[in-house]
């Protein structure tokens, strides 16, 4: 059934791929290539740098084509790429986010490729018509172009062969010349126009052809089988070409004349009308191809809604067109056309594309690099290659202009927070996860070589959860003391009945009660993670756990406990005090008071006795909990008769080493310990230690008396509050 609109998405009909290898890539690579810098640049560069520097510039930018051919190549045969070539690449490797933040700046290199080749081909035609206005000549050409863009790609694609064929007859028309050799061949130039990297800028464009065939990707019948083949070969081919036009400038033309004619070319050719069709004929198509590819890339941009407008950019004629996206194309090409000239622009475009190649090479290293299983391509290269594509194109970046690669890079890092704040949904995965696991992995593995130092301290609490409907209110107490760097495993256990089904519901009840009550902590960025273990004994199932985990990298350092009035668990709390001891973790029980809960959760009591060494774990939750209340410590110790003094420096002293804030007040109080408790400050919170007898009883009695929750701690031998 026919499209009745006039409009169709590229899900729709006549969306089937209908370009091979020939005609979808290699032909649209090599005639991009061989453009307006080959007539009109090349000869400069060998004049300003030599036969010689000309040929490490022509070496250095296939390398970095190479690199990413194959890298690109390497890749194609591992996804299937949609519409929009490296845009498709990276953002089925990294994301919509960074397929975005590089993807709008390859897309607008594309546009302003197209501008550089009209600015060429208008060089050439006044050549032939001096007098005629060259603005009226682009914009001439800017017309046809859109003309030819918005019919059809396959007309496009068809006038690429006729254009293939004249751009051949020139070179051989060039290489025909009857120019006698030089004396001597002018192997190191004088530099006297450009230093070697301004050349090589300039040049560098000359070689940014190889993804013209990657960007028609949506449209080719086999992308898999035919970028690899047409890119690789456009590329060695176009490579043979410059190498040998370069060494027949320096052969058969003086030095000077290279520097300040850029119509050398035509004017040493055999037949120069030949040449100037050439010249016409190879800008023109590279024009086209560059107008026929970024309208594919922004209309792959805009079906991920990475673009603004993206609504209008999406469609497509019933005959595949983008044609939206083409009119906005040329608006912008028109706009550049008429701001640019031809060395600006190359230079801009150099920089756009080493951003876009360097991203594609990283990609595939990083994959090669993290061994993933899902990265198995039928085209394999060695990963040495991806690493040098990606170092050369970002290190060649600074050595041409060291401030805009800043700008440059600032301006992806903008891109991507923007595109991250839009919240995109991709209908692939990506290997975002997979890069991060793995840097976790090494990661670890490298700090496992290192022992754990006190200084590294954080708060990475274990939680055994019962039932999560009851801990909202001491969830929130312990975000107070893990932000912002802590971490939190919570797990419960859930005894298993007769009823498979109703295991099942009661395990997914779970389940979704734990998430939703773990939440808003991850919302804070605080990692939280849990998991639900399955044993006849709730105290067996713990057991494990803290068995298995004290062997694990990211192991807790804390069991974090709560009690209540309830004595009905006392015994099961007590064991598992027991099993922190054995398992060499810290241990925390909260003990909330009814009434007054955190009160303004601001103050906190911390008591210390001076001849214990279980107190540093104190002293570093009362650090956590003062940073997240911002409130007053006050450091109590209980002193017997005559001792006041000397307790006094005590606190003191260990204020200062342990680098409490200033404002901490320190209070001695003399007597016995349960007498005296009623003195102390009134406060939101008391954190005391926790002795060898875990005496519950009485910690709900302390509770009591200082008429706040108290928190009661024993360390681990772990910590240092002197760290």
């Amino acid at each position: 059934m026919k499209e009745s609109s006039e409009y169709s998405t590229t899900t729709e009909v006549n969306s089937s791929p209908q370009f091979n290898t020939f005609g979808g890539v290699f032909t649209p690579d090599v005639l991009t290539i061989l453009g307006v810098i080959m007539y009109l640049r090349l000869g400069w560069v060998v004049g300003n740098t030599g036969f010689l520097g000309a040929l490490a510039i022509i070496l250095l930018a296939k390398t970095v084509t190479i690199c990413t051919g194959l890298s690109m190549s390497s890749i194609t045969t591992n996804i299937r790429i949609g519409a929009g070539g490296a845009y498709s690449i990276i953002s089925k490797s990294l994301g919509l986010e960074a397929g975005g933040s590089i993807g709008i700046p390859f897309y607008i290199s594309q546009i302003l490729s197209a501008a550089l080749y009209v600015i060429g081909f208008t060089e050439g035609w006044l050549l032939i018509f001096p007098d005629v206005s060259p603005m009226l000549v682009s914009i001439a050409v800017w017309v046809v172009l859109l003309m030819i863009s918005g019919i059809s790609t396959h007309f496009a694609i068809r006038t690429q062969y006729l254009i293939m064929f004249i751009i051949v007859g020139s070179l051989v028309s060039f290489l025909a010349t009857p120019a006698l050799p030089q004396t001597h061949l002018p192997l190191i130039g004088e530099f006297e126009d450009a230093d070697f990297w301004q050349a090589f800028a300039v040049f560098f464009p000359a070689v940014t052809g190889i993804m013209a065939g990657a960007n028609m990707s949506g449209d080719l019948r086999d992308p898999r089988k035919s970028i690899p083949l047409g890119t690789m070969s456009a590329i060695l081919i176009t490579l043979l070409i410059y190498v040998g036009l370069a060494y027949f400038c320096a052969w058969k033309i003086p030095m000077e004349e290279l520097r300040s004619n850029q119509m050398v070319m035509v004017e040493y050719a055999l037949y120069a009308p030949l040449v100037i069709a050439g010249l016409l004929a190879a800008t023109f198509s590279s024009a086209l191809a560059s107008l026929i590819g970024a309208p594919r890339i922004l209309q792959a941009l805009s079906e991920q809604k990475t673009v603004p407008f993206h609504q209008i950019f999406v469609k497509k004629t019933a005959k595949n067109e983008p044609l939206n996206a083409i009119i906005f194309s040329a608006l912008v090409m028109l706009v550049a056309i008429v701001a640019g000239d031809l060395n600006a622009l190359a230079t801009l475009i150099t920089m756009f594309f080493l951003v876009t190649y360097g991203t594609l090479n990283l990609i595939v290293f990083i994959e090669q690099s993290i061994k993933i299983p899902s990265f198995r391509p039928t085209f394999k290269i060695p990963l040495f290659v991806s690493f040098w594509g990606a170092f050369s194109c970002f290190s060649l970046m600074f050595f041409i202009n060291a401030l805009f690669s800043v700008v440059a890079f600032l301006v992806i890092v903008g891109l991507y927070s923007w595109l991250s704040r839009k919240e995109l949904k991709a209908d692939w995965g990506d290997i975002r996860g997979g890069i991060l696991l793995a840097l976790a992995e090494r990661a670890s593995h490298l700090a496992d070589q290192f022992p754990r130092h006190q200084i590294c301290w954080k708060p990475d609490l274990l939680v055994p959860i019962d039932n999560p409907s009851v801990w909202v209110s001491s969830l929130s107490f312990i975000r107070s003391i893990t932000y912002p760097s802590g971490s939190i495993f919570a797990f419960t256990i859930q005894t298993g009945e007769k009823n498979p089904e109703e295991d099942k519901r009661k395990k997914e009840e779970i389940h979704r009660e734990l998430k939703n009550l773990l939440t808003p902590l991850s919302a804070e960025k605080i990692l939280a993670n849990y998991t639900i273990i399955e044993d006849q004994d709730f105290l067996h199932g713990a057991k494990l756990v803290i068995q298995t985990l004290k062997g694990a990298i990211f192991r807790p350092n804390a069991l974090f406990l709560t009690f209540g009035k309830d004595q009905t668990n006392d015994p099961m709390l007590q064991t598992l005090v027991s099993y922190a001891r054995m398992g060499q973790i810290g241990t925390i029980l909260l003990h909330q008071h009814p009434r007054m809960a955190f009160g303004m959760q601001k103050n906190i009591n911390l008591w210390l006795r001076d001849k214990s060494p279980n107190w540093h774990l104190a002293v570093l939750l009362a650090l956590q909990v003062h940073l997240n209340w911002s409130g007053q410590i006050h450091l109590i110790t209980v002193a017997p008769l005559g001792e006041k003094e000397r307790l006094y420096q005590f606190l003191e002293h260990l204020s200062d080493q342990a680098r409490l804030p200033f404002m901490t007040e320190f209070h001695v109080l003399t007597g016995n310990f349960e007498e005296v408790l009623a003195e102390a400050p009134k406060v939101d919170i008391n954190i005391l230690g926790l002795g060898e007898e875990c005496d519950l009883d009485l910690m709900r009695k302390i509770s009591e008396k200082v008429n706040s929750s108290c928190l009661f701690v024993a360390d681990s031998g772990h910590e240092n509050a002197f760290s």
